[in-house]
């Protein structure tokens, strides 16, 4: 497999990144979930169209999931997906909604491609931080790559309300006692995934509602999947589906719930599929996936 001529940390800005694309992959997964996103996501499917024409000749999927949305998305989205070559469109659609994490895991274990990115359908992460994470991955430096607003806040554009503020740093230390995850940001919506590595974890995978991140990223840190927080630009957007009051005691109650499951050995057939993938290589299980 052709290196990579030039990692993230090579490039000038982050507006400049390329994607660094391999010729011998085929291309890269991006999947939106949207529940009630009639009003924002064509912008947000523009700005997708756009990056992937002006920065890649590869060949692209987007996976746009409808969570059972009751405003219209779907047929918004279908009006609004990109017209670009090589970005191949398509919808996934089910009833009822069903959650945030179902709706990503139904994107995920769609994917063609041996990288997968979800994204928010609100683009908080401007889909222009995509190299910092996918590059990684392709240069076999690790197999889960995930955004943080943590580890740089300067890179924070617009910031939420300091009590949504105040109550995400309460969740991720209650996340980090419970589990012993040493990151800081669990929660930003823009991770992405070598999927020959993680699709066993997915599918193992029970946590439907917005705690979904913290099963993931616990699993696949206790399989020994290498995984990495990067800091990614982002900026607060009003109309978040989280809510505080209602979601804030669910999420904790997700954590525990995948706790006891690991101690129970629901997720021991994952764990066990993914350390070997993991023991076979990077470049070794991507050129396997292609075949």
């Amino acid at each position: 497999m052709r290196a990579i001529q030039a990692s993230f940390e090579d490039a000038p800005s982050i507006c400049d990144a390329k994607l660094a694309v391999p010729s011998e992959l085929p291309s890269l997964s991006i999947v939106i979930p949207a529940y009630n996103e009639a009003a924002r996501i064509p912008h947000s499917l523009e700005a997708i169209g756009n990056h992937v024409r002006q920065n890649t000749d590869a060949d692209f999927e987007l996976i746009v999931v409808d969570d059972g949305s009751s405003d219209g998305t779907v047929e918004v989205v279908e009006r609004s997906l990109p017209k670009t070559a090589n970005l191949h469109s398509r919808i996934i659609r089910y009833a009822p909604n069903r959650g945030k994490g179902y709706a990503v895991r139904q994107g995920l274990l769609a994917a063609r491609a041996p990288v997968a990115l979800f994204s928010d359908a609100d683009l908080s992460t401007p889909i222009t931080e995509l190299p910092k994470l996918v590059n990684l991955i392709y240069d076999g430096s690790c197999d889960v790559a995930f955004g943080s607003r943590a580890l740089d806040r300067r890179l924070i554009e617009t910031r939420q309300p300091f009590y949504r503020d105040r109550a995400g740093r309460a969740f991720n230390a209650a996340l980090r006692l419970a589990t012993g995850l040493p990151f800081h940001d669990t929660q930003c919506g823009f991770k992405a995934f070598r999927m020959a590595a993680c699709r066993q974890i997915l599918e193992s995978s029970t946590v439907d509602g917005f705690g979904f991140d913290v099963e993931l990223l616990f699993v696949a840190y206790r399989a020994g999947l290498r995984l990495q927080e990067v800091p990614v630009r982002w900026h607060h957007e009003e109309g978040s589906k989280v809510r505080l009051s209602r979601d804030g005691p669910r999420m904790l109650a997700d954590i525990f719930t995948v706790r006891r499951q690991m101690w129970a050995g629901h997720y021991d057939f994952a764990m066990t599929a993914a350390l070997r993938e993991r023991k076979l290589g990077p470049a070794l299980s991507i050129r396997h996936a292609l075949r």
